[in-house]
């Protein structure tokens, strides 16, 4: 039963099988919650030194369950309901204090109550967000703020007569490197003025060379330089983005030497996704928790015997 149902979903196994799973009948679900429970009983004492914080969604109408994930073995830890502070006291109570103090980096996205869990439970463990998301984040974000300053920029000009922003958008946001010959010509052209814009546009371009260091030292220099950059422009939605990075700044920092990344976590989550198309969906919390714990949480999860041979 175990084996078919790490193939198959719970319903399919149920129906090939003779076996009861729905409102009344819950044989499958039964063998299922006792083989993760065997599992968690079994399983060694838990010292990660690297771990991922992400959410995965339940159900629509924003409802999340967080998920724990060890970044070295690529298993998932614990998954407990919500997204709030409180959803991670338990993991990280059953983890212990000298446990918790042995966490190195905790890697995650900018989201502040996760932030405030590990400050307050991993004293020793680094936050660094995800590197690439914080970086295609950033981009975002300084492409909004360039985009903004073309806008107010090229209503100016056009008071005057000058039309020299109009369609110019995309050429803003592009990247360089990737623009047709006649397109990079015409950027080279507007960058190389007195536009507003672009001063901006060379603020998003060096912010963007910014991921490659591997001193801390030297990383930091090099965003508190770009920071007082941002904050001397008068240009406030470059001000404004210069302000949030500022917030984050030790958590950048880290993702940028460390390397770090939760792509182990978004990884977990794609296949937690799929665990959860195969079933069509659960409609209980429970359930799901077993199913992400039965299928990648690492486990043994068959009963002891002497015949059995599977680890």
């Amino acid at each position: 039963m175990i084996d078919w149902l790490k193939k198959a979903s719970a319903s399919a196994v149920s129906r090939c099988l003779r076996l009861s799973w729905d409102a009344r009948g819950d044989e499958v679900d039964g063998i299922m919650s006792r083989a993760v429970r065997r599992g968690l009983a079994r399983r060694e004492a838990l010292c990660p030194s690297r771990i991922g914080l992400d959410e995965t969604s339940f159900q629509k109408r924003h409802e999340y369950v967080t998920v724990v994930t060890d970044l070295d073995r690529s298993r998932a830890l614990a998954v407990s309901d919500g997204r709030k502070e409180e959803c991670l006291d338990a993991f990280f109570h059953d983890l212990g204090k000298e446990r918790c103090a042995a966490v190195e980096v905790a890697a995650m996205d900018m989201w502040p109550a996760y932030m405030n869990a590990v400050k307050r439970h991993l004293p020793n463990a680094r936050i660094a967000f995800d590197k690439f998301r914080v970086e295609n984040m950033s981009a975002k974000h300084l492409g909004d703020a360039v985009d903004m300053v073309r806008r107010r920029e090229h209503r100016e000009l056009s008071g005057k007569g000058d039309d020299s922003l109009k369609r110019t958008k995309y050429l803003w946001l592009q990247k360089p490197a990737r623009m047709r010959d006649d397109r990079r010509a015409r950027l080279r052209s507007l960058a190389s003025g007195s536009l507003k814009t672009a001063r901006a546009w060379a603020m998003k371009e060096s912010a963007m060379q910014l991921w490659h260091y591997a001193s801390p030292t030297w990383a930091r220099r090099a965003w508190e330089a770009w920071l007082r950059w941002t904050s001397r422009s008068r240009l406030e939605p470059m001000v404004r983005v210069g302000r949030t990075v500022r917030k984050h700044l030790d958590g950048i920092v880290n993702a940028v030497v460390l390397q770090a990344t939760n792509a182990l976590g978004e990884s977990m989550n794609a296949k937690i996704q799929r665990v959860k198309s195969r079933a069509c969906g659960y409609r209980n919390r429970a359930r799901f928790r077993n199913a992400i714990m039965f299928h990648l949480g690492g486990l043994d999860l068959y009963p002891g015997s002497p015949a059995h041979t599977k680890a």
